[in-house]
């Protein structure tokens, strides 16, 4: 049976829609890019990013999720459309628009079997291999979107661990930023945000004397955000 929709449209010509997913973590002080070979003809055994096509009846978000709770196993991953890529010649496939999405997720939770088993693995981002199609500029937006927003929000936590020490936070910012920051300014504007919860526990891996871990305090996060505060860190 043809829907209204479809006999509406019934003389348009159809396109492909996917999502492709920008993820990024955080390890060893390093900014990292998910990437895998692609599978499927054309360009079968490139690096490209993950992503998918979008199912008839799939809201576009939910293939994002699809796809990221697929290769990762993780669900309620943070991440948030970058751009639309909507050349007419940008897939040799077939015309294909594709909804890019970036994602944040912390390297320690994902399930690494399941990653592997998808061919996906990590790259620093200053030794990504040449990626499919679009793929290289869709990282080049996805990251300039993550530096916006990192200024401004607090939006790095995603990509921590639960428990952190206010170095660990700012090597991500430096990682982030690909610049050094004075470590007695950066301490002082973060604390003064009201966000972090400071825990007993210390990580005296790096000196005897050790640093102090913290938590995010969601709730105190969202109870300022609502009311307007700036949470500009640089």
């Amino acid at each position: 049976m043809i829907s209204s929709a479809e006999e509406y449209y019934k003389d348009e010509s159809k396109m492909h829609v996917a999502t492709d997913c920008i993820v990024f973590g955080f390890d060893d002080g390093e900014l990292k890019l998910l990437i895998f070979k692609r599978r499927v003809a054309p360009k079968k055994g490139a690096w490209s990013l993950i992503g998918s096509f979008v199912q008839i009846n799939e809201d576009v978000d939910n293939a994002a999720r699809r796809v990221l709770k697929e290769i990762t196993g993780l669900d309620n991953v943070f991440f948030e459309q970058s751009l639309t890529y909507g050349k007419a010649d940008r897939d040799d496939g077939a015309r294909c628009i594709s909804v890019a999405q970036f994602a944040l997720i912390r390297i320690d939770e994902y399930d690494r079997e399941l990653t592997e088993k998808h061919g996906a693995y990590w790259y620093k981002l200053d030794e990504l291999p040449d990626l499919v199609l679009d793929h290289d500029q869709m990282v080049i937006d996805a990251l300039a979107k993550l530096r916006r927003k990192a200024k401004h929000q607090p939006i790095g936590f995603e990509l921590l661990p639960e428990k952190f020490t206010i170095p660990q936070l700012q090597s991500l910012y430096e990682a982030i930023f690909q610049r050094n920051l004075d470590p007695g300014n950066f301490r002082k504007k973060v604390l003064s945000f009201k966000v972090l919860k400071k825990l007993d526990e210390k990580d005296k891996s790096s000196s005897k004397r050790g640093a102090y871990y913290y938590r995010f305090d969601h709730e105190n996060y969202k109870k300022l955000l609502e009311s307007g505060y700036n949470f500009e860190i640089l």
